[in-house]
């Protein structure tokens, strides 16, 4: 009898022998045999019909020997594929997700959803849900979001461990991106059992879901719950040792303290997280710290031009070449633009702004109602006063279609600023009742009766 080796008796021990008998019989079937056929003068009849039936788990030694005589390998029968299939789907696999993060989305959907289809009809379910997962991230990086969701809501209710919390990550990062942080906060909440349950509290993926709900919490506004957030996981980065988790950990800190203010606190956590981060392979998020410590040094008194125009160029530059999203995309392109308008480049800013709309054609979002604000902004300083007021019109259309939260204020509160510059007080007055409305501010009756009186008078 040949050698069988550990993995192999491993998963005899844990296979549902439902599903092998399935596979013995469909085996048995393909070489139009009989029960008795298979049973030869080593087993019973009723023995091999038992095992097809699922009500009895063989034994190693004749699990093999029926192999044999079906001249199939017992790998076939346990994972329902052979070993050179399973290498050559873990390789496919390997390869598409190479493809995300070399920016090529469409190739890597296609070769995942390709062998996601080998592995299930090979009963080989946890490269299925592995597939599963590389193709609602090549759906995320395509602005497919609401396809990405419904596929990591599926997969992370029907897996566990660490494909679940990895699941969870993204989707809440993909919840904040269309603004739904209730959702954002209450998917990090939902892993919190599965975490104790696996003993991964203390993992890279841990830290890295609670920077995510911690960044939800910050764009709700909620600062103090997202510095404990950022607290209490640094505390645990430290004690990992892991340079991904500890970047992860400074990071989000350093954008704690950027909303409350104290830019030379955030720069400093925000340069430790970059120090961090280059020791590893993680280009994208090496390339959207970039773009954060450019913003940063941007936000200086006065700002650092020369360091964050560099960190913000190769940000954007490195953006592209990864599995960032098109929003993600879009977002390092505005920054670039805002760069090079605050260094003296109006020129170039108007360029890179415009890229940024044209990689977002036809969709109310806020990076494109943000790319065309700066790009306004250029035009004014080129001295196109006649355009600049043509783009912020253009940009208060998008910004009316968009929902309320402090991000669209903001933006309605810069508009305001930029048409109040350009003398067209009327634009401005709009805007920044605008901005007081998606902030969530209402005008209260007195306020309104005030208005209807002057409008009469």
């Amino acid at each position: 009898m040949r050698q069988v080796d550990t993995r192999a008796a491993e998963l005899l021990r844990t296979i549902d022998p439902v599903a092998l008998g399935s596979r013995l019989r469909a085996a048995r079937i393909a070489r139009g045999w009989t029960q008795s056929d298979l049973a030869g003068e080593n087993f019973s009849v009723g023995y091999v019909s038992r095992i097809e039936n699922g009500t009895r788990r063989p034994r190693m030694s004749a699990l093999v020997a029926l192999a044999d005589r079906l001249e199939i390998t017992v790998e076939e029968l346990l994972r329902g594929a052979s070993e050179a299939e399973v290498n050559e789907i873990k390789l496919g696999l390997s390869y598409a997700e190479l493809a995300l993060e070399n920016g090529e989305d469409l190739e890597a959907e296609h070769q995942a959803r390709d062998y996601v289809a080998r592995a299930e009809q090979a009963s080989l379910t946890d490269l299925a849900q592995e597939g599963r997962f590389l193709v609602a991230r090549a759906l995320e990086s395509m602005g497919q979001l609401d396809d990405a969701i419904l596929e990591l809501e599926s997969l992370m209710e029907s897996t566990g461990g660490l494909l679940a919390v990895r699941c969870g990550i993204a989707l809440c990062r993909i919840y904040r991106e269309v603004g739904d942080l209730g959702l954002a906060i209450e998917v990090g909440e939902r892993l919190q059992p599965v975490l104790a349950e696996n003993r991964l509290e203390q993992s890279d993926e841990a830290i890295q879901l609670a920077m995510t709900v911690a960044l939800a919490y910050i764009e709700r506004g909620d600062l103090s719950r997202a510095a404990r957030f950022c607290t209490e996981a640094i505390r645990t980065a430290e004690q990992l040792a892991s340079p991904a988790a500890r970047s992860a950990a400074y990071w989000n800190a350093s954008i704690v303290y950027s909303e409350r203010g104290d830019t030379q606190a955030a720069l400093a956590l925000a340069d430790r997280a970059l120090g961090l981060l280059g020791e590893g392979q993680d280009t994208r998020n090496l390339a959207r710290l970039r773009l954060e410590l450019g913003r940063l040094q941007l936000n200086l008194d006065p700002p650092n031009l020369t360091e964050a125009l560099d960190h913000i160029r190769r940000g954007a530059t490195e953006l592209k070449a990864t599995s960032a999203s098109q929003a993600e995309v879009v977002q390092g392109d505005v920054a670039l633009a805002r760069a090079l308008l605050l260094s003296g480049q109006p020129e170039q800013a108007v360029e890179t702004a415009s890229a940024a709309r044209s990689a977002n054609p036809g969709e109310a979002t806020l990076g494109l109602a943000e790319a065309i604000i700066v790009q306004g902004e250029a035009l004014a300083q080129l001295g196109r006063a006649d355009d600049a007021r043509a783009a912020y019109a253009q940009a208060a259309e998008l910004l009316s279609q968009l929902g309320t939260d402090r991000w669209v204020a903001q933006a309605w509160c810069e508009l305001g600023e930029l048409n109040e510059a350009l003398g067209d007080f009327e634009a401005a007055r709009i805007a920044f009742r605008a901005a007081a409305s998606a902030s969530g501010l209402r005008l209260g009756r007195r306020s309104q009766s005030r208005i209807v009186e002057t409008t009469r008078d």
